[in-house]
């Protein structure tokens, strides 16, 4: 967003919850079956899709649960499984995709391996190996424009780095709809989480989106998000809100992670406040390399900031 808009009204969050274990069709060609792994960063559960009739696509396969593969499975009865796409590497996503690969015989397309979005420092090798899959290897990526098709349907990647730096959605044409994966979701903001993530390529892939043209996203946790592009424009305003919450704090001489979180996440879950600190930190590296906050020596969670 340039400095010259008019900022978009916050997005309204919808809470409401798809519920996990059955399969719902939830358009004419897609059907949807949430994994039971609910919990405070996967709302009911991870969102798988199926995509297509007869010879399907399968997005995002979920974690390797039993459970959720046997549903899968037994809703694909019948079926064929031309493609398993993959949106991001978190462990919530990928990990079933291989497995499902074993029984179906189909192959694993979408995002590339899980990497960093710059060199991992000290402490925080832990903090990646916990959300990444470092097994996933794909048996092809799919690269920016790339297409899967199938009998009346056709998946497009589209690059969406940030809250992973893999991270692909997929535009699927044929019904106006994107499969956002965690990059837009109707029930939360995204978790951008260095050095899994970076806040820098998350917002540029937030601006690409904006003008776009799909009616509705299909996300990896939630229900869908309708009128996307007054949605993508009210998580710009919100994130940027948030950029100038954390100057404005720095200016009165609030200099940590942990007191800048307490003064902008005022009633915050005690369980959400590590995924917070993750969140400011992720902006604090963004402003320290545009120049608008300093540090002492590389951005790091125990750091001290100040205004530029």
């Amino acid at each position: 967003m340039s400095e010259s808009e008019a900022p978009e009204a916050a997005p309204v969050f919808l809470r409401e919850a798809p519920a996990s274990g059955r399969i719902e069709t939830v358009s004419p060609l897609v059907r949807r079956l949430v994994c039971p792994n609910a919990g405070p960063f996967t709302q009911s559960g991870t969102c798988t899709y199926l995509v297509g009739r007869g010879r399907v696509a399968v997005i995002d396969p979920g974690p390797d649960r039993p459970e959720h593969r046997a549903a899968l499975l037994a809703a694909l009865d019948g079926e064929t499984v031309e493609a398993i796409l993959v949106t991001h590497t978190h462990r919530d996503h990928s990990p079933g995709a291989r497995p499902l690969k074993a029984a179906t015989g189909a192959p694993i397309l979408g995002c590339g391996p899980h990497r960093p979005a710059r060199e991992v420092r000290g402490a925080e090798q832990g903090r990646l190996d916990a959300a990444g899959d470092a097994e996933h290897r794909p048996d092809r990526e799919l690269a920016e424009g790339e297409s899967v098709a199938g009998p009346g349907w056709t998946l497009t990647a589209l690059a969406t780095p940030g809250h992973t730096m893999n991270h692909l959605a997929f535009a699927f044409p044929e019904e106006q709809a994107l499969f956002s994966g965690d990059h837009v979701m109707a029930w939360s903001t995204s978790i951008v989480a260095p050095p899994d993530g970076a806040m820098g390529p998350y917002m540029a892939s937030l601006d690409k989106l904006r003008d776009r043209t799909e009616t509705v996203y299909w996300p990896g946790h939630g229900g869908p998000v309708r009128e996307p592009q007054r949605f993508v424009r009210g998580l710009l305003s919100h994130r940027r809100a948030r950029e100038t919450g954390i100057l404005e704090r720095l200016e009165v001489g609030e200099r940590t992670i942990p007191g800048l979180v307490a003064a902008l996440y005022s009633g915050l879950d005690p369980m959400l406040r590590p995924a917070a600190a993750l969140s400011v930190f992720a902006h604090l590296e963004d402003l320290v390399e545009r120049g608008r906050a300093a540090t002492d020596g590389p951005p790091a969670l125990d750091g001290e900031y100040r205004v530029a």
